[in-house]
């Protein structure tokens, strides 16, 4: 298991490095470490959302407007949102960042979310959705350079964080 403080720091330097601004995120306890971090770092506007699609909307919105982005939730939440991914994002080609937990992996206790780990990694191969696996805090430099990829190529990608590393 990780270091929860250490893990949610390092991960708020790397948005910040990326000159992130915005974070619009969805309640998920594996990220309420992270979230309580970025809520108090003045580097950052925090907006939570309601519902994914909003998420999807405000980052787009963001980067409309000249403004990094990163939309926080969880694995769940990430399989609803796919019509507006690939109607927004794709069509218009519009760079989003996403942060997703990777709920229901093996190191996953809750029963309830095994259907996220059958499906969230085929569900993002099936748009063709370039992901990064992040599992230790030596690999976190990931989130910068996933999100650096989404603005060279105009496309939508996330970094999926493990259990092992957040809890």
């Amino acid at each position: 298991m990780g270091n929860p403080d250490a893990v949610a720091r390092q991960i708020t330097e790397e948005l910040a490095k990326s000159q992130i601004k915005l974070v619009a995120s969805l309640p998920d306890n594996w990220i309420n470490k992270l979230l309580d971090i970025i809520e108090a770092d003045e580097r950052f506007e925090h907006i939570p959302v309601n519902r994914e699609e909003s998420a999807v909307g405000l980052c787009s919105g963001a980067y409309m407007g000249g403004m990094g982005s990163v939309a926080l939730m969880g694995a769940s939440g990430f399989m609803t949102l796919i019509y507006a991914l690939t109607k927004i994002n794709y069509t218009y080609n519009i760079p989003i960042f996403m942060i997703v937990t990777l709920r229901g992996d093996f190191n996953d206790p809750q029963k309830a979310h095994v259907s996220n780990g059958l499906y969230l990694r085929p569900l993002m191969e099936s748009i063709n959705m370039s992901y990064t696996v992040i599992t230790k805090p030596e690999d976190i430099h990931m989130v910068s350079r996933t999100y650096g990829w989404t603005k060279r190529f105009f496309r939508p990608a996330a970094a999926l964080l493990t259990r092992d590393l957040l809890c």
